[in-house]
């Protein structure tokens, strides 16, 4: 607001000429991207992601089906949309106040996590999530069952009674590495693999509880590097530029879920949409959005 005048909203003229009577394909809506001059590719893998967007340039992967694909367009166009209104969005993630054109995002920033909790829930963070609580509960199971046979046995402190037996035995190698080559004799080398999935044949002689031990500190290591993948993939799925990427396509695909789920931001959206501040995007909902009469 500048010296009591609400500012006002900027305004986005259509000057396409595309068929708006053409239905919602994946081929359609290739062709319209393609006509603002977009590249799009269909035959990459895309980084090993369903698609990627760099430099006004859209991979998608290949073999996706038909709606999959569409719902992948969409995601990546919204990227394409963000690049035109903040310049520095690949460096910085941008923001929800420009993205939202607000200072109010508190409520905003919330619902658009909870629409991606809800458009992705097979996402690979929570594969990880479920794969960091498996591993805890298997890492308590195997703690339980050394704790009958050392019933002051605990992780954080030194397992005295296990070193004492690997002190002079190959296998204290084990609580360190998974699987590890040992060069043994003098004139005549030979070479031997030991490793943890091996144990018992390796290690035949070893009691149970130890070689339990040996496994348990190796699901330690798993779980440090399971989570060190879940905070990486954390800033991903919170990064501004993904969040409203995932809230576009979740309105198009469903806009009564996500209006009722997201009823701030799609408020927002739809009059920043409207007056053109998404620019093309209010063009392709116009093209092929046929579920929400009102835009």
């Amino acid at each position: 607001m500048i010296f009591g005048l609400k500012k006002k909203e900027p305004e986005y003229i259509v000057k396409m000429s595309y068929d708006r009577s053409k239905p919602l394909t994946k081929k359609n809506v290739i062709e319209y991207l393609k006509s603002l001059d977009i590249e799009v590719k269909t035959n990459t893998k895309a980084r090993g992601n369903n698609g990627l967007y760099q430099r006004n340039r859209i991979d998608i992967a290949k073999g996706l089906e038909e709606e999959k694909a569409i719902n992948v367009l969409v995601h990546e166009f919204a990227h394409h949309i963000h690049s035109k209104i903040d310049k520095d969005f690949v460096k910085t993630g941008g923001s929800i106040a420009t993205l939202f054109n607000t200072s109010d995002i508190t409520a905003i920033q919330q619902e658009l996590i909870n629409v991606t909790n809800l458009i992705d829930q097979n996402s690979r963070l929570k594969i990880f999530l479920n794969a960091k609580q498996e591993t805890s509960n298997t890492i308590k199971s195997m703690q339980n069952a050394i704790k009958r046979d050392f019933p002051e046995f605990q992780r954080s402190k030194k397992f005295t009674e296990f070193e004492k037996y690997v002190k002079n035995s190959d296998a204290k190698y084990l609580v360190k590495y998974d699987a590890i080559r040992l060069t043994q004799g003098f004139f005549f080398k030979k070479e031997r693999i030991i490793t943890v999935k091996n144990l018992e044949n390796d290690f035949p002689n070893m009691p149970k509880a130890f070689q339990t031990y040996i496994r348990l500190c190796s699901l330690q290591k798993k779980q440090s590097r399971i989570t060190r993948r879940i905070n990486k993939l954390n800033k991903y799925y919170t990064k501004p530029t993904e969040l409203f990427a995932r809230f576009v396509q979740g309105y198009f695909t469903n806009p009564e879920t996500i209006s009722t789920i997201a009823p701030n931001a799609t408020k927002r959206f739809l009059s920043l949409l409207n007056n053109g501040y998404y620019k093309e995007l209010k063009d392709f909902f116009e093209i092929f959005h046929k579920k929400h009469d009102n835009i």
